[in-house]
């Protein structure tokens, strides 16, 4: 098997170009979701980048040369803005792939995904965080959110939209999974994304998973990648899980995992999601990360890492975005995996996984330390060899 059959590498040097930028469009959104990283509100900032500004965020995107980077433009709600279209026509004329992330709202209209579909805007993001309007529309905080975004979700398809699907979990959500699988892969979604939950914003009000649980949900979606197309966000460790699970498949073995993993998979039995046609080709995850390929602006300008790492490495007014992400000490620090400490430090899977650095920072205050959410133990995967030719590979 080829190697980035398992783990995907950005063609471009990472320290030189990020893979992905996301723009904080705006906080204003009329949702009240419990996990919320932007806190939204439900009028605009008035310090957000005007019109002009975001043009020459874009600006800076493209400088780091083509193919740019995927543009991705959220918020809060991105049709707050009525300046949305053109900006995605902006982005779409400098050569810019340009990605929609609005929120499951009343703005989440047909007409409204014909206009950025014909700006340019060729996918488009939404949550799913249950699988019945109850679930859903609860961890959202507004009645009507589940249906409103079925219904986007449909038109999207239907217009020729590419559809990525994010669900975040959380310890409410767990006994859901399968139940929210089963209904992406029944809906069809280009894409199902995992959000393993970082305690920012509301989010630090939400009850936190125990690492045996993080790792019992990695599985059951590396499980789910061979009927569809699946990813996490925050759950860097998905990497390591991947290459572990190519070498025990091979074996014809099976890793050992808890509860959690048996009544997930015993309920997507029940459910029938692993009948019928699988894959003919697993989708690998790509090796980016805070920092590492990947750069979030702010509503106001600021450049993060991550938009769930609350750092701030500089502003898009007072310095160019190549040159924060190139020359920042926070970003360099960041593509440094022999800084990384603790048990992250030690892992030898550091150079591929790494951990989540928003998490770590979250809960201790420091972005090198060890990734709280994780259960692996450095060493303890009992084929070495294997994974060292195969992380070996990935680099050439």
């Amino acid at each position: 098997m080829k190697p980035r059959t398992v783990v995907r590498t950005p063609r471009h040097a990472v320290a030189e170009r990020p893979f992905i930028v996301i723009w904080e469009a705006t906080r204003a959104c009329p949702l009240a979701c419990l996990h919320c990283r932007a806190e939204a509100q439900t009028a605009r900032h008035p310090e957000e980048l005007d019109g002009a500004d975001a043009r020459r965020v874009m600006d800076g995107i493209a400088a780091f040369g083509r193919p740019g980077p995927l543009f991705v433009i959220t918020g809060g709600d991105p049709f707050q803005r009525a300046d949305l279209t053109e900006l995605i026509a902006y982005g779409t004329s400098l050569g810019l792939r340009v990605a929609v992330s609005p929120s499951g709202t009343p703005t989440l209209t047909r007409a409204n995904l014909v206009a950025v579909r014909d700006a340019g805007a060729v996918a488009l993001s939404l949550s799913l965080d249950g699988s019945t309007a109850a679930r859903h529309d609860a961890f959202r905080g507004v009645p009507g959110v589940y249906d409103w975004t079925l219904d986007g979700w449909r038109a999207a398809r239907e217009l020729g939209l590419k559809v990525q699907i994010n669900t975040t979990v959380t310890r409410n959500g767990l006994e859901d999974l399968a139940d929210v699988a089963a209904l992406v892969r029944r809906e069809g979604a280009m894409l199902w994304s995992g959000f393993v939950l970082v305690p920012t914003g509301r989010g630090e009000r939400l009850d936190s998973l125990t690492p045996a649980e993080v790792e019992d949900v990695l599985h059951f979606l590396y499980d789910c990648g061979s009927v569809m197309a699946t990813k996490t966000t925050e759950g860097h460790h998905f990497r390591r899980v991947a290459l572990q699970r190519t070498v025990l498949d091979a074996r014809g073995e099976r890793p050992r995992l808890g509860p959690l993993y048996g009544r997930l998979s015993a309920r997507a039995a029940e459910l029938g999601l692993f009948d019928g046609e699988h894959r003919a080709v697993r989708r690998p995850p790509m090796d980016v990360s805070s920092g590492r390929g990947f750069v979030f602006i702010s509503h106001t300008g600021e450049v993060h890492p991550s938009g769930f790492l609350p750092v701030s490495a500089g502003h898009v007014k007072a310095r160019p975005l190549t040159a924060i992400y190139r020359e920042s000490e926070l970003f360099t620090r960041l593509r440094d995996p022999s800084l990384l400490r603790g048990k992250c430090g030690a892992c030898e899977f550091k150079t591929v996984c790494g951990g989540s650095r928003s998490r770590a920072y979250g809960f201790t205050g420091d972005v090198l330390e060890a990734d709280p959410y994780c259960a692996y133990e450095p060493g303890s995967f009992p084929y070495p060899q294997e994974i060292g030719s195969l992380a070996e590979s990935m680099r050439h």
